[in-house]
């Protein structure tokens, strides 16, 4: 993934981000930040680097100033359009193997995060 990105100047994490604004919207930080399941420090760092970047926009909320809501921008869109597919990647992950089968897989890796996450949290 890293390799077909290198040429446009983005990591994967910076391609998540830029995916999800191209697929979901407008979103506000701190809900990108849980959607993505990255930690906020590590999505700030990202966020300040693609504005510099100019691919996306970080406004104020009108509902409440504290929030940033984060939209892709003109060259943002332009470049979203211009990646390559990624696809391949999940293909060959996944390929061939029963969707009940992922659907438990995700399942049980979601539950095991979040019990140790709970952990995480009572230290």
């Amino acid at each position: 993934m890293d390799e077909r990105l290198r040429p446009f100047d983005l990591g994967s994490t910076q391609w998540y981000v830029l995916w999800y604004l191209a697929n979901h919207g407008p979103s506000v930080q701190r809900d990108l930040g849980r959607a993505l399941e990255l930690e906020r420090a590590t999505l700030s760092g990202i966020i300040t680097t693609l504005v510099r970047k100019d691919l996306i926009a970080q406004t104020a909320s009108g509902d409440d100033q504290r929030q940033r809501v984060l939209a892709l921008t003109t060259a943002g869109e332009a470049l979203w359009r211009r990646l390559p597919d990624l696809s391949f990647i999940h293909d060959a992950a996944f390929g061939g193997i029963d969707e009940a089968d992922l659907a438990t897989t995700i399942r049980v890796l979601k539950s095991a995060t979040e019990r140790l996450q709970n952990l995480l949290r009572k230290d």
